[in-house]
């Protein structure tokens, strides 16, 4: 069976969605505060043509545990 990419994002996007609840619900936790911490990467183009103009923010919220959710879906993605 040929595996699709709008499978493997899908799953991608599954993997991060679970870190990211991870990261809220242990968020309190003191002992593992190193995977909750998160880096962010910030992207604010915008431009003015005069016939179009556009200006998009874009946050890019990233830690431990999301990484590793995504790196799980991705192993459960080959393993299927």
């Amino acid at each position: 069976m040929k595996k699709s990419n709008f499978v493997l994002a899908l799953f991608i996007i599954l993997g991060l969605m679970t870190g990211l609840i991870l990261t809220e619900l242990l968020a309190d936790v003191k002992g593992i505060s190193f995977l909750t911490n998160s880096a962010q990467i910030y992207w604010h183009p915008k431009a003015d043509f005069h016939v179009l103009k556009y200006d998009i923010n874009l946050t890019i919220r990233l830690n431990l545990l999301c990484i590793a959710g995504m790196a799980t879906a991705f192993w459960i993605y080959r393993k299927v």
